[in-house]
């Protein structure tokens, strides 16, 4: 098993309609107003972002994300990611009872040494936090949706 290697899925059942929901997730640089977690957006171009996170855990992950995809018919944002993780990462926003539901799905590998090095012992502590980060993420945008 690859320590460093993680695959995480989050669901976000919204209470809005999936086109306003794609549209601000289609907007990175609005993230840190409604994501705490997501603490800093600095676009590079129309297509690629340095991102500056952190959860619960005391350090800070930063990464460059390149878009890959966007199709707003389909309901789909996908970016490549590089530098702390590499990987992928990809929003799926779909019609549902009342609202929408927002599966974001992620495949990386850790390499922010840090991370590497405590690998293993820090493997669920890791996973947790990033559960954290997902469910702040999903009440910063629902708080965000009704204020809208």
């Amino acid at each position: 098993m690859d320590w460093t290697h993680y695959r995480f899925r989050s669901l976000w059942p919204l209470p809005a309609p999936p086109a306003t929901v794609y549209g601000v997730l289609a907007r990175p640089e609005g993230y840190p107003r409604w994501w705490r977690q997501v603490r800093e957006v600095q676009r590079v171009d129309d297509t690629t972002g340095v991102i500056r996170i952190r959860s619960l855990l005391p350090y800070d992950m930063t990464f460059t994300a390149r878009e890959v995809r966007r199709d707003p018919a389909a309901g789909v944002l996908e970016v490549a990611m590089s530098d702390d993780i590499e990987g992928w990462a990809r929003w799926t926003v779909t019609p549902a009872d009342g609202g929408c539901l927002a599966r974001y799905d992620q495949v990386v590998d850790v390499a922010k040494p840090l991370l590497r090095r405590f690998a293993v012992p820090g493997r669920p502590v890791f996973r947790a936090n990033h559960r954290l980060m997902m469910r702040a993420g999903r009440r910063g945008l629902l708080a965000y949706l009704e204020a809208v």
